[in-house]
């Protein structure tokens, strides 16, 4: 049972979820475990913004939906037993692909999310 403290935190956790933010350039990822391998698994993804900022397929031009089936190849597969290994490989082994600040930090707070997911059993659904 979630203490009063808590269930603020998850309340207020939800209302930032669907704040406006500004997207990356440089693309975006779709984190996943993979329990089998026992990893951490980070695809990334190209793309454009368009006058709308909106991200948009780069071959098409036309934007990506939020959801349903969307057939892309990931432009790199990041794959990693920890979140620590995952933002060492991304971020410092100049590999990046991230230009906005607040993304790296989106990143690594979904990472730990992944990696707690990995170990403990629970699902992961990104956020």
């Amino acid at each position: 049972m979630l203490t009063q403290a808590a269930t603020e935190a998850h309340e207020l956790d939800d209302r930032l979820s669907n704040r406006f933010i500004e997207l990356d350039e440089s693309g975006y990822f779709l984190i996943s475990v993979d329990r089998e391998a026992v990893e951490i698994c980070a695809d990334h993804y190209s793309n454009t913004i368009n006058d709308q900022g909106l991200a948009c397929d780069p071959e098409t031009g036309e934007p990506l939906p939020c959801n349903g089936d969307l057939q892309r190849q990931p432009v790199t597969h990041f794959r990693a037993k920890t979140a620590k290994q995952l933002c060492i490989d991304l971020f410092e082994k100049g590999a990046s692909s991230v230009t906005r600040l607040d993304h790296a930090a989106y990143l690594g707070r979904e990472f730990v999310r992944a990696e707690i997911a990995l170990y403990s059993g629970e699902e992961y659904i990104q956020d």
